[in-house]
């Protein structure tokens, strides 16, 4: 592996110096205060950056000649010059950017598959930038996900901490995760796609809450993110990022961007991750996070063609061990009934691209393939499993008259194989799909979406999934929102089903599975104020409606010792309502707020039921200040989540059965003197907060994982004996937040523009 990044290396770097001519540096303010992540582009050639949290940039080895630039920012007015490159002279051009009050330049993809203005999409899509999560570091997105109002990173074992993203109270399933637009994280590795994509590589995320099927077909029932990497263009020329804390975690980001010729432009990132430390400070013999030893190796390139036609292609490399279990545990107990330990090696291969045609039409044709192998041990329970996913789509988008239109057709192919007695064969299945959409604008103020898509599963046959949106621009600072759709999903329970590996419930298929329908609504607010002493406040307020038909969701409580899967006899519903704040004062002090309340539950024989682990409400906040003469930023961040129902093992169960409502929050500093360099450090769960706080224990009979002591019925029902109390048997799936207490964290960034 070291071989291959050398070589990536010298290659990526081998054209890098051979051009060096002259370079252009400066500062971007507005209203005297500085920009971080402002983009400054050389148009026509393949240069271009971002500033950093100080406002400042440099672009390096632009060739002597007149070029025109271009500096632009969220929410400000663009700015282009004519300049002029001198050889082996930085030329120097500060730019104080104008706030535009009528404009938003943000640019979203994920709403409707096209460029577009944040401002001016029908569909509403929230945007996060990296210097959002550099106000609470973490080592991979799936854990920063944390502070984005509505989402939550839900951890659903407490030994291996594998997990899945919700979004408005539904589960991992639901949400359709995508890099670059391709759906490349699916099932089986969703937490293991999310853990390995390099930080130093994210431009943004893009997350859309609510069905998105009609566009991206099955998993989008709940909502999608989209992960956008770096252009290489944009990106600097080399960035590390490396932290460690208090616990022995490290993790070290770092990316490197080289020029081929004026037109072309590679970027790599690297990430490492270790974690080796046994710590068991709730004295269960179990370690309290799993460790971990990861690798993720990822390489974008921009090829230049001379109809500047779009030509990128991507690929990464994924390698983790990690394993959790009794303390004593080692890699000679793998598999056995000795010592208890989940083990887990994962290889995950990813190629994804994009290619416009050469011809006068504007055709996008997107490709993505994924080989995710997985060799795991729960226990004395092996699990080996394959997923490989391709997916072809290509797109027409048209304008005609005053209709935006965008035609296209995608194909699916899914290969899904383990060693369960539910996978008997391989499970293989092809979806070929053909959508449209048409957005027609009446005018500056009424604009609406019409769509459809049209899937073919080879396993169930045909699904329809129609789509409707409405925007009413009152004012330039005023925008209302109606969505209405449908999603649906079709299911493979055995992707990664951990209650069923990890513990003694038995799996049970009570029949064969139709894919889940749902039926969405909401309606989305957008306020921007514009104060007369520069104070910015941003309030966007959401209201949603969510049915879902042969909704699938798994049945803890009809009998203890079994998960049991069967299409829902009636209908589950998830509705809610979402506001963020954001607010920006002149004197350095930011708020990023937001809130949500919502009721997740279903309905059987008429008995209305609330769903486990969903959250009556929750909430998020990231505030910062910034102390220029003692180049300080200080950010504080959390969240607070409600209580939710938690699964049980039976009546004599002595933990509870709500969690209470808890909170996790953290505080950074972060020093920005030294040019091109960021010292941050801080404390993570400031509260020391750990679930296991009020239970009499987290995981059930971790004294005997193996149920070697356990006494059965007759009816295979778990008796009490004075051993075992109350009738228990080994589960470690009553878990709903980390369990990783208070711990100090310090880090460096250095970035070479």
């Amino acid at each position: 592996m070291k071989n291959i990044i050398l070589l990536l290396l010298i290659f990526s770097f081998q054209n890098f110096y051979a051009q060096e001519k002259g370079a252009l540096s400066g500062k971007i303010t507005s209203e005297g205060i500085s920009i971080a992540d402002a983009d400054i582009k050389i148009l026509g050639t393949n240069f271009g950056t971002s500033t950093d949290s100080l406002g400042h940039y440099t672009i390096e080895n632009i060739p002597a000649g007149n070029y025109k630039i271009q500096m632009a920012y969220v929410g400000s007015k663009t700015m282009r010059k004519n300049i002029t490159i001198k050889k082996d002279e930085t030329l120097t051009i500060n730019a104080e950017l104008e706030n535009d009050k009528n404009s938003l330049e943000e640019v979203v993809i994920s709403g409707t598959l096209k460029p577009v203005s944040r401002l001016e999409s029908p569909v509403p899509v929230e945007v996060y930038k990296p210097s959002y999560f550099k106000k609470n570091p973490t080592a991979n997105i799936f854990e920063a996900l944390q502070n984005v109002n509505g989402v939550r990173p839900q951890l659903n074992c407490n030994i291996c901490n594998t997990g899945d993203i919700h979004i408005n109270g539904l589960e991992g399933p639901y949400t359709l995760v995508l890099i670059d637009g391709m759906p490349i994280v699916s099932g089986l590795s969703t937490v293991y796609g999310l853990s390995g994509i390099p930080n130093s590589l994210l431009e943004r995320i893009e997350i859309v809450k609510g069905p998105a099927s009609s566009l991206y077909g099955s998993e989008a029932v709940g909502g999608l993110i989209n992960i956008i990497t770096k252009s290489p263009s944009n990106a600097p020329r080399f960035s590390i990022d490396g932290f460690s804390n208090s616990w022995g975690e490290v993790n070290i980001d770092a990316g490197f961007k080289g020029n081929i010729g004026q037109n072309s432009s590679v970027l790599l990132g690297v990430n490492y991750f270790n974690y080796s430390n046994p710590i068991d400070n709730n004295h269960d013999n179990f370690t309290d996070v799993t460790l971990q030893h990861r690798i993720s190796v990822f390489q974008k390139w921009n090829l230049g063609r001379k109809s500047n036609k779009l030509f990128s292609l991507a690929g990464r490399y994924f390698y983790e061990d990690r394993w959790g279990g009794e303390m004593q545990w080692e890699k000679k107990y793998r598999g056995g009934d000795e010592v208890y330990g989940e083990s887990i090696y994962t290889k995950r291969y990813e190629l994804l691209g994009a290619y416009e045609l050469p011809i006068e039409e504007k055709m996008l044709f997107s490709f993505s393939y994924t080989d995710h192998d997985q060799n795991s041990v729960y226990g004395n329970t092996p699990y080996m499993a394959q997923q490989r996913i391709g997916f072809g789509q290509l797109t027409w988008d048209k304008k005609i008259s005053g209709h935006d239109l965008l035609f296209g057709t995608a194909v699916r192919y899914q290969f899904y194989n383990d060693n369960t007695p539910a996978t008997s064969t391989a499970d293989k299945t092809w979806i070929p799909s053909v959508f449209a959409q048409d957005e027609i604008k009446f005018n500056d103020k009424h604009s609406i979406l019409l769509g459809a898509r049209y899937d073919y599963n080879s396993d169930h046959g045909s699904i329809f999934t129609p789509r409707f949106a409405y925007k009413f621009k009152a004012t330039d600072n005023d925008i209302i929102r109606l969505n209405a759709g449908t999603g649906f999903r079709v299911v493979n329970l055995f992707t990664e089903e951990h209650a069923a590996l990890t513990g003694s419930r038995e799996v049970v298929l009570a029949e064969e599975l139709k894919p889940e329908k749902s039926y969405n609504a909401n309606i989305n607010y957008l306020k921007k104020i514009y104060t007369e002493n520069g104070t910015y406040i941003g309030l966007e307020t959401a209201a949603w409606y969510t049915y879902f038909t042969n909704s699938i969701l798994p049945d803890y409580d009809t009998d203890p010792n079994k998960i049991i899967y069967k299409n829902l006899d009636g209908h589950a519903v998830t509705t809610g309502v979402s506001t963020n704040i954001d607010i920006v004062f002149q004197n350095g002090l930011k708020f990023i707020l937001g809130a949500t309340y919502m009721d997740v539950s279903k309905t059987e024989n008429d008995i209305k039921t609330r769903q486990i682990l969903t959250e009556k409400f929750s909430g998020t906040w990231a505030i910062s200040y910034r102390i220029p003469k003692l180049f300080l930023d200080i950010d504080y961040t959390g969240n607070v989540y409600g209580p939710m129902r938690l699964p049980l093992l039976g009546e004599l169960d002595p933990r509870k059965e709500y969690s209470p409502t808890w909170s996790i929050q953290n505080i950074q500093f972060t020093y920005n003197k030294i040019k091109d360099v960021e010292i941050y450090m801080g404390i993570k769960n400031l509260l020391n907060w750990t679930p296991n706080k009020g239970n009499p224990f987290i995981i059930a009979r971790a004294n005997d994982p193996f149920d070697k002591n356990v006494q059965y019925g007759p009816q295979g029902n778990v008796l009490p004996t004075p051993d075992n109390p109350y009738a228990l048997t080994f589960d470690p799936s009553y878990v709903y937040g980390p369990n990783q207490g208070i711990r100090s964290f310090f880090g460096v960034r250095y970035t070479l523009k």
